[in-house]
């Protein structure tokens, strides 16, 4: 029985994990666009850097993971 329970552990802790990518990708590829539109020539190339990270996170983790786990409408 503890065995199951310790397993049931874990993979509440990755569905954490997982939701928080996606809301961090989210969040992420938010940031990025909107400095990329404000910002220099510099801080562009680190902004598109960070969207396709983001972008990576997201289709790893999914877009609606997050929202549905921590109940955001």
């Amino acid at each position: 029985m503890v065995l199951f329970n310790y397993f049931n552990d874990v993979a509440r802790g990755i569905e954490f994990i997982i939701a928080l990518g996606s809301i961090v990708g989210v969040f992420g590829l938010i940031i990025g666009l909107l400095f990329t539109f404000i910002g220099g020539k510099r801080l562009r190339w680190h902004m598109l850097g960070l969207i396709i990270t983001s972008i990576v996170l997201i289709s790893i983790c999914g877009l609606h993971t997050g929202a549905k786990y921590f109940h955001i409408h």
